[in-house]
């Protein structure tokens, strides 16, 4: 799918799709190609000379060859930006190729932040003047979601810790949901970390290139000032995460303590019947219990009587709490 956007009046205008070839060049500020098939490729590389590989082909290519000049002079740029599903975060490969009056984006997933790219040009007209203030805009909603992103993650985190540090703390499901989340929880702030990573490198290569005026590189410097806190707070949740998961499993090990100490002391507690036991159960001739009336009552109740005790002993001194 192509939409081919024009300015009016410093908004984003699309062109509707049978006079995409109707639209002259030099009237197109922006091209934005989802999930493109044989005949809009075919399109694109026949009337504006490009390469229109997916995103995800060059992955793996190293990061110096990611941002790299064309034969026609166009900046070719490979970027991830973070989509947000529900309470789940991926990010997705963008291809940017940026000419002195086009801004051609391919990717196979569709944004939600240009949506909302185009819904704030609408309710402000007038600051998207040229293709590179549209990628910056692109990189700066992008920097706004992760740090609503981060923003999730604390609040799932403070629920956490209230559940691992409240009345729950002591049962063993709780701490087993608690450490499920706060590994889904790390996860993503791994994620968020990486995408900040990599628009900051995004943002120094354009920067490098000298291809900003005044504003746009003011613009540029705000952001890569936003994506240093952000990322000075994904250490503080990675610290938070890190004391969350020692907390946890220090209560486990308080969990299991419990349970050794009730052994021991049970233990201990059935060692005196055990020996009064043994004691009777030798074969002596001469053993004057074994000729008593009352002797296996006896027995009995010196039995119950050295259970008894030692669990009053260990009730009063507070171990078997």
């Amino acid at each position: 799918m192509i939409h081919v956007y024009t300015l009016q009046d410093g908004r984003l205008t699309r062109a509707a799709e049978a006079l995409h070839d109707a639209v002259p060049d030099q009237d197109i500020v922006w091209i934005d190609a989802l999930d493109l098939d044989g005949d809009e490729e075919r399109w694109l590389q026949r009337r504006f000379r490009i390469d229109v590989e997916a995103p995800d082909d060059d992955a793996d290519i190293e990061a110096s060859a990611r941002v790299f000049v064309d034969a026609q002079g166009n900046l070719n740029l490979r970027a991830d930006f973070l989509i947000g599903r529900g309470h789940e975060y991926v990010t997705e490969a963008l291809r940017f190729v940026i000419g002195p009056h086009m801004l051609i984006s391919l990717h196979d997933d569709e944004l939600p932040i240009m949506r909302l790219l185009r819904m704030r040009n609408r309710a402000q007209p007038g600051k998207l003047a040229q293709p590179t203030d549209i990628l910056i805009e692109l990189f700066a909603l992008d920097v706004e979601q992760s740090a609503d992103a981060l923003e999730h993650i604390y609040t799932e985190l403070e629920s956490v810790s209230a559940s691992v540090l409240g009345e729950q703390r002591g049962s063993d499901d709780a701490a087993a949901d608690s450490i499920t989340r706060i590994a889904r929880n790390e996860d993503l702030n791994g994620t968020i970390r990486r995408n900040l990573m990599d628009t900051r490198r995004a943002l120094s290569w354009l920067m490098r290139e000298h291809r900003l005026g005044k504003a746009q590189t003011d613009k540029v410097k705000q952001i890569l000032r936003d994506i240093e806190s952000l990322d000075g707070h994904t250490a503080f949740i990675f610290d938070k995460i890190n004391f969350l998961m020692d907390a946890i499993i220090g209560f486990i090990n308080l969990n299991q303590s419990k349970v050794v100490k009730i052994f021991s002391v049970a233990s201990v507690a059935m060692l005196p019947p055990t020996l009064i036991a043994s004691v009777y159960g030798m074969n002596f001739a001469h053993m004057p219990e074994l000729g008593w009336r009352w002797g296996y009552p006896f027995s009995l109740g010196l039995m119950a009587l050295s259970v008894a005790l030692p669990f009053w002993y260990f009730r009063r001194k507070g171990w078997l709490k």
